[in-house]
């Protein structure tokens, strides 16, 4: 059920990833940055659609993310990347405001949220996206910084090959697409967690099934009850709070958890 609904989050953010292209950055010619960005330059420059250009752009991306990032990962990338594609073929390249900066500004916001919504259910838009995810395999940086990092060489391109007017909306543009990113891809933030439960072996058979963390087991008992308790510690990125708390309700809903965040985490902790 997880996984259908998996899906169909990645479908809808990718329908709304070709809606905001189509509808508010190229019709001002406000470029997406990296991969994505140059296939955005290509299509105005060429015959061919952009959404062509992204399959195309993003092949040698793919084998980089397959060998780093692993087959779900890429297979989501590529339903994703596919979505993308044709509904900029079926999407009509409209204004829906006169204005560049405002089309700027919202374009980057939706954009942010669609890659976001990718990002958080494995999957990615390729190019920058698959990039930085494997940066933040071995460094604690917010993947929307990177991205807007990395999507800040489109922004010189598009200013030769354009103007720089356009060139700067595509850095505000990208820089709030980034933003968003963050609001919503939160891997970077550690959270302590502490579970107390009568049902421990379980619950840390489950967690150890779908996590890949190290879980400390310890032995307590109620001050007010005197009942025995198992109490179960890890750290775990906000990413992954969503489905550890459908697991511990799944096992048992009468645990107490507690959830703090963590300032800093070194040590053997996988880190994606």
């Amino acid at each position: 059920m997880y996984h259908v609904y998996r899906y169909v989050v990645l479908f809808a953010a990718s329908v709304l990833l070709g809606f905001a292209f189509n509808m508010f950055l190229l019709p001002h010619e406000v470029l997406s940055g990296g991969v994505t960005g140059m296939a955005m330059i290509l299509g105005l420059l060429s015959p061919i659609n952009s959404g062509i250009w992204l399959v195309i752009l993003n092949i040698p991306v793919f084998i980089i993310g397959l060998m780093r990032l692993g087959k779900a990962f890429i297979w989501h990338s590529i339903f994703s990347v596919f979505v993308t594609s044709i509904a900029m073929q079926y999407i009509p390249v409209l204004k829906v405001a006169e204005d560049p900066l405002l089309s700027a500004v919202f374009g980057g916001v939706i954009t942010g949220v669609g890659i976001g919504l990718i990002v958080r259910f494995n999957g990615s838009t390729g190019g920058a996206d698959i990039i930085g995810l494997v940066v933040t395999q071995k460094r604690d940086i917010p993947l929307g910084v990177l991205i807007f990092g990395i999507n800040s060489t489109v922004v010189f391109i598009s200013g030769f090959v354009f103007s720089w007017n356009l060139a700067l909306l595509t850095m505000a543009s990208i820089y709030i697409t980034g933003i968003v990113i963050d609001r919503i891809h939160t891997r970077h933030i550690k959270l302590s967690l502490m579970v107390v439960t009568t049902k421990g072996e379980e619950l840390k058979n489950e967690l150890i099934a779908n996590l890949i963390r190290g879980i400390t087991v310890m032995n307590g008992y109620g001050a007010y009850t005197n009942n025995q308790n198992k109490i179960l510690y890890t750290v775990i990125t906000r990413y992954e709070l969503a489905l550890v708390k459908y697991l511990i309700k799944n096992i048992d809903p009468k645990a107490f958890v507690s959830i703090s965040e963590t300032s800093e985490v070194f040590g053997n902790f996988r880190k994606s």
